[in-house]
């Protein structure tokens, strides 16, 4: 026992003395005494003063400083010591510099002072966006913190404290830290298994459990963010089967964007595994339980290190999540690419508990059939959050848009009242304030200079479908012309059968996609924002904004919108033949010959050529895979779903440097590792679509044996033999000609290069792909020489893009309009008919 404390001693001092200087500084970084007139140093960190600010303002009816020095508190940190105590509804406003994802840690002690009693004190708060505690209450005389992630959108953070009725508020601390991008994403993987999840940065989480598996307690002074890593043992369902195992902390290795800010070294450093390595039982595992509300969903982050095994490839085991196996053979060295002690997490979201229960189990087991190696499972680190739900809440149905329920014991109704009435002003001003925002956003919109594309011909009016001037029934645009049609709701309504059920077409992220038909008679498809959606106001102001400026061809186009009643309704001319994916597999559908296949990737080059050279910056889509390839009637493919889409680097920046979104098996490595967005992210996705379109399978099938999981590497380890046509779907064998099979693979091989610098432009892919074709088309029976622009002249290549040949590449904004017009009749589409999880 003696010698296990002196080793955790040692860690504890390891990690203090190895921060470095270079360490993350937060922009924003609020420590707040609430109550105390002075600051005061807690361990490493200083809180201060509670009083206004320039950065910092503080609204209360009354300034009530309340204090204790009772005996029995002096093993409390000074914070728990003085409260600020709130009879009205009061708030403090932050100044936030970094909008992103921020800490707000709110700490609870309750204490008499005078005449009033914090333990009886009963309260809500809420910021702008989300309702974090409802009637809270502490039970008992203890110390309470409760920790929030929340994604602070706005330049300000409003923390607003709501006595309930006939009672009264306080808080003892406050913090408000924001953290690193890059520690959570936007998607992860979801359970039980389906679509990835995607969509986590419009969740506020709520910290419920965070473990150091195998390892002692760490303090925010020994963590860089602030957060505390309590010991797990109380949570093992069996303590006889997990044995802890440490090494020095100093020895654990951080690679790409996981680092100290992800989880201290001393979680990797430490572990628990099973007690007894040389057991041969497959339902021997290690298991904790944990107790949570079943009515939410909640985020889980399991930290991994190898730190057991003395050579690679040496550790294979099974994760399971409330019974459900989420990882098959899980081989941590294939992940930190041949290292050993390298620190590495998965994310997952459980979207919903066993029914009725409100038990959450997280199990690691040795692999069946492990014959080379002997049977072992680790864990290192764990997090469990809450997320927020439908009403943005994280507590009950309490939301920053409702109104506080009365008490029905309420002696004080005009306070009540006052409070009720606050509350539908604001929700007034907020409405107001909306509109007001949206249609400024639709002025700037005009001011960004494009190609010459005149939108329906250079009209001024505002256009309907397929070039008809909007009936007398539909509104005038709110913004510029070029935004397409205003569509009433009550059009919508007509358009859809009040929205009947028998109509729709798919549902996605954003919402359910209905059949429609306007009064002209044009089926379009309409997407109608769900309020309880994962995405919201900033995809559909996202896809607006980019369809307004975009004519091509290969690119979807928008008919218009509706923004009436707090809808977010989005519609598109109906694509009679959806979905890429639809057509390669899953669905029974008719299988494309190889020259389909290549006709529908290259009109997709097209499209994201033209994105990536149609102006000054020039668009990255961000999201590219075969869901967001639709094909029309005649199988002409068009890029679709531009709600993540970004503005390129401007000309004297290499990148646009941003959070990372995307798609599960599409996301460019580089683009991940280093939050550095580039147009060569797209190439790298639109590689990851080439060798499914050859393939016909998902980019990502978690069944499949640990080779064949991920498309891109699968098809690239044969590729890399030569041997691509033997993954190839069955219904193309003995159909394609093997030099432009060849020619496709080495394309699709370049945009899967690890580093964007050594990947083509899409011009390139563009020009690569349309001589696969005519390889295909002609049956060379040559080997084409790899410098094919030497041997134009023996082949009767076309080009629809003559400017672009070879490795020369085209000025951006150099474009000619011809492109574009091809598709000037607007032909429009709904991205993500089918299966559009997964950002």
């Amino acid at each position: 026992m003696e010698v296990t404390v002196c080793i955790c001693v040692l860690l504890l001092l390891s990690i203090y003395q190895s921060k470095s200087d270079g360490a993350f500084t937060p922009q924003d970084n609020y420590l707040i005494d609430c109550g105390s007139k002075s600051s005061i140093t807690v361990g490493r960190r200083i809180f201060s003063a509670d009083t206004p600010s320039s950065n910092l303002s503080i609204a209360a009816n009354e300034e009530i400083f309340a204090n204790t020095t009772s005996s029995n508190l002096q093993v409390l940190s000074g914070i728990y010591l003085t409260a600020r105590v709130f009879t009205q509804q009061s708030s403090y406003t932050f100044s936030i510099q970094h909008q992103g994802r921020h800490w707000v840690r709110l700490h609870f002690f309750p204490f008499s002072y005078q005449e009033y009693n914090l333990t009886s004190a009963i309260f809500s708060i809420a910021t702008q966006d989300f309702g974090l505690l409802y009637n809270f209450q502490l039970q008992n005389s203890s110390r309470v913190m409760k920790e929030y992630l929340i994604n602070v959108t706005e330049d300000t953070l409003v923390l607003t404290f709501i006595p309930s009725s006939n009672s009264l508020a306080f808080v003892n601390a406050i913090e408000v830290v924001s953290v690193p991008d890059s520690l959570v994403s936007d998607t992860a993987q979801s359970v039980p298994l389906s679509s990835p999840y995607s969509g986590l940065s419009e969740h506020a989480f709520e910290t419920i459990y965070r473990l150091n598996m195998g390892g002692p307690l760490i303090t925010p002074d020994n963590d860089t963010l602030g957060r505390y890593w309590n010991p797990d043992t109380s949570f093992l369902a069996v303590k006889s089967l997990a044995k802890n195992f440490s090494i020095s902390a100093n020895t654990v290795v951080y690679q790409g964007v996981i680092t100290s800010e992800t989880a201290p070294n001393l979680v990797y450093a430490t572990a628990e595994e099973m007690a007894t390595a040389n057991v041969i039982n497959q339902n021997f595992n290690l298991s904790w339980l944990f107790t949570v509300d079943p009515d939410y969903q909640y985020f889980i982050r399991m930290h991994f290190c190898d730190i057991v095994s003395s050579t690679l490839n040496q550790l294979y085991f099974n994760i399971y999540i409330n019974n459900d196996k989420v990882i098959n053979d899980f081989d941590i060295s294939t992940v930190t690419h041949n290292t050993l002690a390298a620190a590495y997490y998965i994310d997952f979201v459980v979207v919903n508990t066993p029914t009725g229960s409100k038990n959450l189990s997280v199990k690691v087991g040795p692999a069946l059939d492990m014959t080379s190696v002997p049977p072992n499972a680790i864990l290192n680190g764990l997090e469990i959050m809450k997320m927020s739900n439908s009403k943005r809440s994280l507590d009950g149905s309490f939301s920053p848009n409702s109104s506080i329920r009365s008490n029905k014991n309420s002696k004080v109704g005009p306070i009540v009242g006052s409070v009720v009435g606050v509350f539908v002003a604001l929700g007034l001003l907020t409405v107001i304030y909306f509109f007001c925002c949206h249609r400024r956003s639709h002025t700037k919109l005009s001011t960004i200079t494009w190609l010459p594309l005149p939108l329906h011909g250079g009209h001024s009016e505002t256009i309907g479908s397929k070039g008809s001037k909007v009936s007398a029934g539909s509104h005038a645009s709110c913004g510029p012309s070029n935004l397409g049609r205003h569509f009433t709701f009550a059009e919508i309504q007509e358009a859809t059968k009040s929205f009947d059920e028998s109509l729709i077409l798919g549902v996605g992220g954003f919402g359910k996609v209905f059949e429609g038909l306007l009064e002209d008679g044009t089926k379009v498809a309409v997407k109608r924002g769900n309020r309880s959606s994962e995405q919201g106001i900033a995809e559909f102001r996202t896809e607006i904004e980019m369809l307004s400026k975009l004519r091509h061809r290969h690119l979807v186009s928008l008919i218009g919108y509706c923004e009436e009643h707090c809808e977010m309704i989005l519609v598109y001319e109906y694509m009679a033949n959806g979905p890429l994916r639809s057509h390669l597999y899953g669905t029974g559908l008719p299988p494309m010959s190889w020259k389909q296949r290549l006709d529908i990737c290259i009109g997709s080059a097209r499209g994201l050529h033209y994105l990536h050279t149609g102006a000054e910056q020039g668009i990255i889509h961000r999201d590219v895979k075969t869901t967001n390839i639709l094909l029309d009637e005649n199988f002409v493919a068009k890029v679709a779903d531009f709600g993540l889409s970004k503005n390129g680097p401007a000309l004297d920046q290499t990148h646009v440097s941003t959070a990372v979104k995307g798609s599960f098996g599409y996301l460019d490595p580089e683009y991940f590792r280093r939050q550095q967005l580039t147009e060569k992210s797209d190439v790298y996705s639109f590689g990851v679509v080439l060798v499914e379109v050859l393939c016909a399978r998902p980019a990502i099938n978690p069944s499949l044996p640990r080779d064949k999981v991920n498309i891109a590497e699968w098809a690239m380890h044969w590729q890399s033999k030569g041997m691509l046509g033997q993954i190839i779907d069955h219904h193309l064998v003995n159909s394609i000609n093997p030099n432009s099979l060849r020619k496709f693979g080495e394309t699709a091989a370049k945009c899967l290069a690890d580093q964007g610098i050594d990947r083509p432009t899409m011009g390139d892919v563009l020009w690569n792909l349309e001589y696969a074709l005519q390889l295909q088309e002609t049956s060379m029976l040559d080997d084409p020489d790899e410098n094919s622009a030497n041997r134009i002249s023996e082949i009767p290549l076309r080009f629809s893009q003559p400017e672009h040949f070879g490795n020369s590449t085209i000025e951006r904004g150099s474009v000619a309009s011809e492109e574009g017009s091809e598709g000037a009749t607007a032909s429009a589409v709904f991205s993500q008919l089918v299966n559009p999880h997964g950002r």
